[in-house]
Formats: C-alpha cells, sequence, structure tokens
C-alpha cells in the first residue's frame, strides 16, 4: 500500500507549493520533497516581487487561467493573513506594431477586459516617474500589480502544513517511477510511495522530465533594487508596475516601497545556464550597464545607486509557454515545467490545476492549448 495519496516534487517552487497547498486542502495524504525549503534563493520564484496582469499579450487563451489565479490569490491572502497581492496598476509600453501593445489589446477585446490607451504626453503627466518616446502606445490595466513572491511560496506551504500535508525539504531528488501499482520517488535519504505524483521540476525539468523529449533550458536573469528619491517612483503615490517594449530590449519594473528602491530588470536576454545551484549570484555588469541606462532614459529621477541584486532563473520551453498536463505514458504522474519567466502569476491557478489532474483526471480550467506535445515543442 502506497505511502501517500500524492507526492509533490518541487514542493519550495510556486507551482509546486501550491499544488501541496490544494491536494492537502482536499483531503489527500500528500508529501512534499524538495532540496531547498520555501522563499529559496535557487529557481524562479523569489526576488520580492513579481508582476501580476489579466490583458496577456502573449496570448489571449491565458486569460481563464488568469481568472481564476486572481481569486486564488485574493483566497489565499484571506486564508493567510497576509497582504500578498498589491494592485498598482500596469502601463505597458510598445510600438504600435509590436508584440506587446497589440497583444494587450487583443486579449482585452476578447475577453471584454477594462484596459485604456493613453496619448504619451497624457501618460506622463499622469505618470509623472514614467518617460514615454514619441512614436510608441501606451496602454494602462488597473488591475495589474505585483505579488510578494517568497510570501506567496511561504503562504501556500504553511497552508498546505497546516491542511495536513507534510513538507521534507534538504532531501534532493534523485529519480522516480511509475507502476501499475503506483509511483515511487528516491531521494538522496531514502524512497518514498505514493499512489500519484506531481512533478514541479522548475530548472531541473531537462532531468526529472527528460522521456517527453522537449528541449528545456534555464536562463540566468538579474533583478536590481536602484535609489529612488523622488515620490513619483513611490508605490504609494502612485507609481504604478511597468514594462517597455524597446529597440534595445524588453524592460520592467515595480515601484518602490517604504524602504527599498524601485525594482527595474530586463525581460528579454539572459545567458543559458546548466544548474542553478553552480552559479556564484554575481552581479553582470554588462547587464546592470543596459538596466542603467534603460533607467536614465526612462525612469527620469532615479538615481545611480544600486541598492540589492538578486539572480533568478527562467525554466524555458521552447516556445517560451508553460507545459501542464498528465504524463503521456503514466497516467498517475502529473507535471508543470518550463514557466518561461512569466509563470508565476498563474502559480496559484497551475497547483489548483495539478492537483485536480491527480485526482479527478482533468482539470477546471483549459490547459490544453499548454499540452506537452503541441507543435511548437516537436523537434
Amino acid at each position: 500500500m502506497a505511502n501517500y495519496d500524492a507526492i509533490v516534487v518541487g514542493a519550495s517552487g510556486g507551482a509546486g507549493s501550491a499544488a501541496l497547498y490544494h491536494l492537502a486542502r482536499r483531503g489527500a495524504r500528500v508529501l512534499g520533497l524538495d532540496r531547498f525549503p520555501p522563499g529559496h534563493d535557487r529557481g524562479s520564484s523569489h526576488g520580492k516581487t513579481r508582476v501580476i496582469r489579466m490583458a496577456y499579450f502573449e496570448h489571449p487563451d491565458y486569460v481563464p487561467l488568469l481568472r481564476r489565479a486572481y481569486e486564488l490569490w485574493n483566497e489565499l491572502e484571506s486564508r493567510s493573513g497576509k497582504n500578498l497581492f498589491h494592485q498598482t496598476g500596469l502601463v505597458e509600453i510598445g510600438a504600435p506594431d509590436g508584440e506587446i501593445v497589440p497583444g494587450v489589446l487583443a486579449s482585452s477585446f476578447i475577453h471584454k477586459l477594462e484596459v485604456e490607451q493613453i496619448a504619451g504626453l497624457d501618460a506622463m503627466r499622469r505618470f509623472p516617474g514614467l518617460r514615454v518616446p514619441e512614436g510608441l502606445d501606451v496602454v494602462y490595466e488597473p488591475s495589474g500589480g505585483f505579488l510578494d513572491v517568497e510570501d506567496c511560496v511561504i503562504a501556500h506551504a504553511e497552508g498546505a502544513e497546516r491542511a495536513g500535508a507534510t513538507l521534507r525539504t534538504g532531501e534532493e531528488v534523485t529519480g522516480w517511477k511509475a507502476g501499475a501499482s503506483g509511483v515511487e520517488v528516491t531521494t538522496d535519504h531514502g524512497s518514498y510511495s505514493a499512489a500519484q505524483l506531481v512533478l514541479a521540476p522548475g530548472a531541473w525539468a531537462h532531468i526529472l522530465l527528460a522521456d517527453l523529449g522537449v528541449r528545456f533550458t534555464t536562463l540566468r536573469k538579474t533583478m536590481w533594487w536602484l535609489d529612488a528619491p523622488r515620490p513619483e517612483h513611490q508605490a504609494e503615490n502612485g507609481c504604478p508596475v511597468f514594462l517597455y517594449e524597446l529597440p534595445e530590449g524588453v524592460f520592467y519594473g515595480t515601484p518602490a516601497l517604504a524602504g527599498s528602491g524601485i525594482k527595474v530588470a530586463e525581460h528579454s536576454g539572459g545567458r543559458t545556464v546548466p544548474d542553478p545551484r553552480g552559479d556564484d549570484r554575481h552581479e553582470d555588469l554588462e547587464e546592470r550597464a543596459r538596466v542603467a541606462s534603460f533607467a536614465k532614459a526612462y525612469l527620469p529621477g532615479t538615481g545611480t545607486r544600486v541598492l540589492a541584486h538578486a539572480v533568478c532563473f527562467y525554466p524555458m520551453s521552447p516556445d517560451d509557454h508553460f507545459l501542464i498536463g498528465l504524463h503521456p505514458e503514466h497516467a498517475t504522474v502529473a507535471f508543470c515545467a518550463g514557466l518561461s519567466g512569466h509563470g508565476f502569476k498563474f502559480t496559484s491557478v497551475l497547483g489548483e490545476a495539478l492537483a485536480d489532474l491527480v485526482l479527478d483526471g482533468q482539470a477546471r480550467v483549459p490547459i490544453d492549448f499548454l499540452s506537452w506535445n503541441r507543435p511548437a515543442l516537436q523537434t
């Protein structure tokens, strides 16, 4: 007999901690395994904040998932007693024939979302901490904002344990196998058995999901907090989250909070790394120069002093879209991988979907467009 109803591998990450939470709240006997504790800095779910937005320029099919994600973040706030979501609004700026602004408008039209188009001069009067170059369009989404990323992961993990889950950290998963009688997961401490398995491997998808035949990679990314001496860059004074699509790259940031600077990073670019554990978290001076140049040009009044920096890792799929579903050869195994640098905002609903898959065989939200065998992933 299996020791558990389900095991979650990667339970200290965004999707894994949420899966652990939803399985436990539905009454499953569930074990979570991770080599690191919740809120750790060795993956992609850390760095104080993550942007959340509804009018999804990447693809309008993400919007139904986001509707549910917003509901679940609000529920987690209520149950944890923590303020996790800050609705500051979101300004997105880009060329009228680019990817971002047309994509936002398409998603807002299809799903009837509240999005406002603003002339550049009006945007700068309304948001004096941002500069809008001539020729670029501006859209404003009032429902946008940011999540406190580490606190979200910890809230899911703590909520899961309160609901009866067991979380073991400091154990490295070395393999798994599925058979007629259930699944077995081996770690550097021993082995565990369960009826079903959830894999949320993050940057280690190329190892734990190698049999899918999907080419996963990991990008190293750096975030900076710059001195923000002027009030127009403070969240309390109305500074929104911002995202710029420029010829030189895609840059984004979150407003300064009390005692911190303004967070700025480049979403484009990055370099491939084989394993986040081997990275020394050094400050990449070339990346820093690009971000400083962006801030000087588009965030007027930002200081030049770097208050802090953090390195995170984007677990990438070949087409930059997620993979979630049941394993093609093992109906007792569900997985979520390749969140590609834009997935944390979804982790609340992805965790719920993973719980649905192992307990019910199908998710309550539409995830077929994120199937592992979509044409773009076939090599």
